[in-house]
Protein backbone atom coordinates (compact mmCIF):
# COMPACT_ATOMS: atom_id res chain seq x y z
CA UNK A 1 0.00 0.00 0.00
CA UNK A 2 1.19 3.53 -0.61
CA UNK A 3 0.53 6.07 2.10
CA UNK A 4 2.26 8.89 3.89
CA UNK A 5 4.14 7.80 6.99
CA UNK A 6 7.47 8.20 8.70
CA UNK A 7 9.12 5.26 10.43
CA UNK A 8 10.52 7.70 13.02
CA UNK A 9 6.99 8.95 13.75
CA UNK A 10 5.75 5.36 14.00
CA UNK A 11 8.47 4.59 16.56
CA UNK A 12 7.38 7.65 18.55
CA UNK A 13 3.73 6.60 18.36
CA UNK A 14 4.06 2.87 19.09
CA UNK A 15 7.20 2.78 21.25
CA UNK A 16 8.28 -0.74 22.20
CA UNK A 17 5.28 -2.25 20.36
CA UNK A 18 7.12 -1.50 17.13
CA UNK A 19 10.09 -3.69 16.18
CA UNK A 20 12.95 -1.95 14.35
CA UNK A 21 15.23 -3.86 11.97
CA UNK A 22 18.90 -3.00 12.59
CA UNK A 23 20.16 -4.12 9.16
CA UNK A 24 21.36 -1.19 7.07
CA UNK A 25 19.80 -1.95 3.70
CA UNK A 26 20.37 -0.17 0.41
CA UNK A 27 17.38 1.22 -1.50
CA UNK A 28 16.87 -0.15 -5.04
CA UNK A 29 13.25 0.36 -6.13
CA UNK A 30 11.76 3.64 -7.31
CA UNK A 31 9.53 3.85 -4.20
CA UNK A 32 11.59 4.88 -1.20
CA UNK A 33 8.64 4.44 1.18
CA UNK A 34 6.38 1.39 1.12
CA UNK A 35 4.28 -0.69 3.47
CA UNK A 36 2.21 -3.85 3.53
CA UNK A 37 1.52 -7.15 5.22
CA UNK A 38 4.53 -9.47 5.45
CA UNK A 39 4.95 -12.67 3.46
CA UNK A 40 8.22 -14.55 3.93
CA UNK A 41 10.67 -16.80 2.13
CA UNK A 42 13.78 -18.40 3.57
CA UNK A 43 16.27 -19.55 0.93
CA UNK A 44 19.99 -19.65 0.22
CA UNK A 45 21.28 -18.62 -3.21
CA UNK A 46 18.08 -20.00 -4.79
CA UNK A 47 15.31 -17.67 -5.96
CA UNK A 48 12.86 -20.27 -7.25
CA UNK A 49 10.35 -19.64 -4.44
CA UNK A 50 10.82 -15.88 -4.71
CA UNK A 51 9.99 -16.04 -8.41
CA UNK A 52 6.93 -18.26 -7.78
CA UNK A 53 5.51 -15.93 -5.14
CA UNK A 54 6.15 -12.69 -7.03
CA UNK A 55 4.45 -14.18 -10.08
CA UNK A 56 1.29 -14.64 -7.99
CA UNK A 57 -1.17 -12.00 -6.77
CA UNK A 58 0.51 -9.89 -4.08
CA UNK A 59 -2.48 -8.09 -2.52
CA UNK A 60 -0.22 -5.17 -1.56
CA UNK A 61 2.03 -7.38 0.58
CA UNK A 62 5.78 -7.02 1.16
CA UNK A 63 7.89 -10.11 0.50
CA UNK A 64 10.64 -10.48 3.10
CA UNK A 65 13.35 -12.85 1.89
CA UNK A 66 15.97 -14.24 4.25
CA UNK A 67 18.78 -15.19 1.91
CA UNK A 68 21.17 -15.74 4.84
CA UNK A 69 22.86 -12.44 4.02
CA UNK A 70 24.60 -14.02 1.02
CA UNK A 71 25.90 -11.64 -1.62
CA UNK A 72 27.19 -14.49 -3.81
CA UNK A 73 24.11 -14.55 -6.07
CA UNK A 74 21.19 -12.22 -6.75
CA UNK A 75 17.78 -13.23 -5.42
CA UNK A 76 15.89 -10.73 -7.59
CA UNK A 77 16.53 -9.01 -10.89
CA UNK A 78 14.55 -6.86 -13.28
CA UNK A 79 12.22 -9.59 -14.62
CA UNK A 80 11.18 -10.90 -11.20
CA UNK A 81 10.78 -7.36 -9.82
CA UNK A 82 8.65 -6.41 -12.85
CA UNK A 83 6.45 -9.44 -12.14
CA UNK A 84 6.08 -8.21 -8.55
CA UNK A 85 4.91 -4.80 -9.83
CA UNK A 86 2.49 -6.41 -12.29
CA UNK A 87 1.06 -8.65 -9.56
CA UNK A 88 0.43 -5.95 -6.97
CA UNK A 89 3.26 -6.45 -4.47
CA UNK A 90 4.10 -3.32 -2.44
CA UNK A 91 7.74 -4.15 -1.89
CA UNK A 92 10.62 -6.52 -1.30
CA UNK A 93 13.08 -6.74 1.57
CA UNK A 94 15.99 -9.03 0.71
CA UNK A 95 18.58 -10.18 3.20
CA UNK A 96 20.73 -10.83 0.16
CA UNK A 97 21.62 -9.30 -3.20
CA UNK A 98 19.82 -8.03 -6.30
CA UNK A 99 20.94 -7.52 -9.90
CA UNK A 100 19.86 -5.19 -12.71
CA UNK A 101 19.94 -2.34 -10.19
CA UNK A 102 19.66 0.43 -12.81
CA UNK A 103 16.38 -1.05 -14.04
CA UNK A 104 15.11 -1.73 -10.51
CA UNK A 105 15.46 2.00 -9.80
CA UNK A 106 12.83 2.70 -12.49
CA UNK A 107 10.20 0.25 -11.21
CA UNK A 108 7.31 1.58 -9.05
CA UNK A 109 7.97 -0.74 -6.11
CA UNK A 110 9.97 -0.58 -2.90
CA UNK A 111 13.07 -2.79 -2.88
CA UNK A 112 15.64 -3.00 -0.12
CA UNK A 113 18.61 -5.38 -0.26
CA UNK A 114 22.13 -5.68 1.10
CA UNK A 115 23.86 -5.07 -2.23
CA UNK A 116 24.25 -6.24 -5.80
CA UNK A 117 25.78 -9.13 -7.70
CA UNK A 118 25.24 -9.86 -11.41
CA UNK A 119 25.42 -13.64 -10.80
CA UNK A 120 22.14 -15.57 -11.13
CA UNK A 121 20.96 -17.79 -8.32
CA UNK A 122 19.78 -21.39 -8.49
CA UNK A 123 16.16 -21.98 -9.53
CA UNK A 124 15.42 -25.17 -7.58
CA UNK A 125 12.71 -23.59 -5.37
CA UNK A 126 14.42 -24.88 -2.24
CA UNK A 127 13.46 -23.10 0.93
CA UNK A 128 10.52 -22.31 3.19
CA UNK A 129 7.52 -20.02 2.57
CA UNK A 130 5.44 -18.11 5.14
CA UNK A 131 7.35 -19.14 8.25
CA UNK A 132 8.93 -16.56 10.56
CA UNK A 133 12.41 -15.38 9.50
CA UNK A 134 14.90 -13.45 11.62
CA UNK A 135 17.65 -10.97 10.79
CA UNK A 136 18.62 -7.48 11.87
CA UNK A 137 17.63 -8.22 15.46
CA UNK A 138 13.95 -8.82 14.66
CA UNK A 139 11.67 -11.65 13.59
CA UNK A 140 9.42 -11.08 10.57
CA UNK A 141 6.16 -12.98 11.04
CA UNK A 142 3.78 -13.53 8.11
CA UNK A 143 0.90 -11.09 8.60
CA UNK A 144 2.96 -8.45 10.43
CA UNK A 145 2.60 -4.92 9.09
CA UNK A 146 5.90 -3.67 7.63
CA UNK A 147 6.72 0.00 7.05
CA UNK A 148 9.88 1.03 5.20
CA UNK A 149 11.28 4.44 4.33
CA UNK A 150 14.64 6.20 4.07
CA UNK A 151 15.22 5.78 7.83
CA UNK A 152 14.68 2.02 8.00
CA UNK A 153 12.23 -0.81 8.43
CA UNK A 154 9.76 -1.20 11.29
CA UNK A 155 7.26 -3.93 12.07
CA UNK A 156 3.99 -4.02 13.95
CA UNK A 157 2.68 -7.46 14.85
CA UNK A 158 -0.62 -8.37 13.22
CA UNK A 159 -2.26 -8.10 16.65
CA UNK A 160 -0.59 -4.74 17.35
CA UNK A 161 1.95 -6.01 19.91
CA UNK A 162 5.72 -6.41 19.73
CA UNK A 163 5.84 -10.20 19.19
Amino acid sequence: MTESFSTADLVDEYGPSLRVCDTQFRQFGKLTAFSGRVRTVQCHQDNGLVKQLLNSHGDGCVLVVDGDGSLHTALTGDLIAKAAVDNGWAGLVLNGAVRDSATLATLPIGIKALGTNPRKSAKDAEGIVDEPVSFGGVTFHPGDMLYSDEDGIVLLASGGSSE
